[in-house]
């Protein structure tokens, strides 16, 4: 298990928010936290955000990222802190972060566990102490499994031509099981750094170092994304920006390409939608695991 960690560990959390208002206080945890974790408490129905971080981390990006949130949510977003032991957050981590299989192709594994080889299964191999991302979340699960319907029909594509794009690619394991299902290389975006060399070390460990590359992007902003189109595009980040980068979608997807739209809430899902049929873009399927919906969209061929 790693042990990068650094020993001053620190809970950062927000209790009683609405499910509207989880999306974006995930968010901007997520840009000072190594993890974050969400918890519905039914008896309210609120949700509690919490993240884990180095103590004092990356302390004013969190603060204008909460401010950000606050003014997107219209609540006052005032966390809680508390200190954490290194040692039993990373055992903790470790026995909540199983094996994982989802759908019917994929197989998650954490480093803390024993290979094994699983017929049938495209395994993932993940460290337990960069968790984020790892397909617990729902959103990354929607689209794990979106995918597999989705590969089916992309692999007979020509292997010069196919181009596929992880937009804000977190741990990578978008870009990863894309790769190792379709045999073709992999374009992986993130707007945070750590975000980046996370994804690029957990592809070299999965042997996916030649296919999956990672770089530093802003949505549609940067020349290694905007250059050419795509067959297929991830995107599981939030309502907002998928709605204001929707028309970029629709115009670096291929006809015919698909787009697996994720990060939003189901009361979410028809003004993004909508974004998008504005594009050109058909809906061609919804999954809804828990509050969260993942779309998959589909460009008229």
């Amino acid at each position: 298990m790693s042990r990068r960690h650094a020993q001053n560990l620190e809970s950062v959390w927000i209790d009683g928010l609405p499910e509207e208002a989880v999306p974006a206080v995930e968010a901007a945890l997520a840009r000072a936290c190594r993890t974050v974790s969400l918890f519905l408490d039914e008896a309210t129905d609120t949700w509690r955000v919490e993240g884990v971080r180095e103590e004092g981390a990356k302390e004013d990006e969190l603060a204008a990222a909460l401010a950000l949130a606050s003014l997107m949510t219209g609540f006052d977003l005032a966390p809680q802190r508390a200190p954490v032991e290194a040692e039993g957050w990373l055992a903790r981590t470790a026995e909540a972060f199983p094996e994982q299989e989802i759908g019917g192709r994929v197989l998650i594994r954490p480093t803390h566990l024993p290979a094994r080889r699983v017929p049938g299964r495209t395994v993932l191999v993940l460290d337990a102490g960069l968790a984020f991302g790892s397909g617990e979340h729902a959103s990354t699960r929607g689209c794990l499994i979106a995918f597999e319907a989705v590969s089916r029909r992309m692999r007979p594509l020509p292997k010069d031509r196919l181009r596929a794009l992880d937009l804000g690619a977190g741990s990578g394991i978008l870009a990863m099981a894309a790769s190792r299902a379709l045999h073709r290389r992999v374009l992986a975006t993130d707007i945070e750094p750590w975000s980046v060399r996370v994804a690029n070390q957990n592809a070299a460990m999965n042997g996916l170092k030649p296919t999956v590359r990672a770089v530093l992007a802003d949505g549609w902003t940067s020349p290694a994304v905007a250059r050419g189109a795509y067959d297929l595009v991830f995107a599981n980040i939030l309502a907002r920006p998928l709605c204001a980068m929707a028309r970029d979608l629709a115009r670096h997807l291929r006809p015919g390409g698909t787009a697996i739209l994720a990060g939003l809430l189901g009361i979410q899902a028809r003004q993004v939608l909508a974004a998008h049929r504005r594009g050109g873009l058909r809906l061609e399927r919804r999954l809804d695991v828990g509050p969260w919906t993942t779309l998959v969209l589909r460009k008229a061929g």
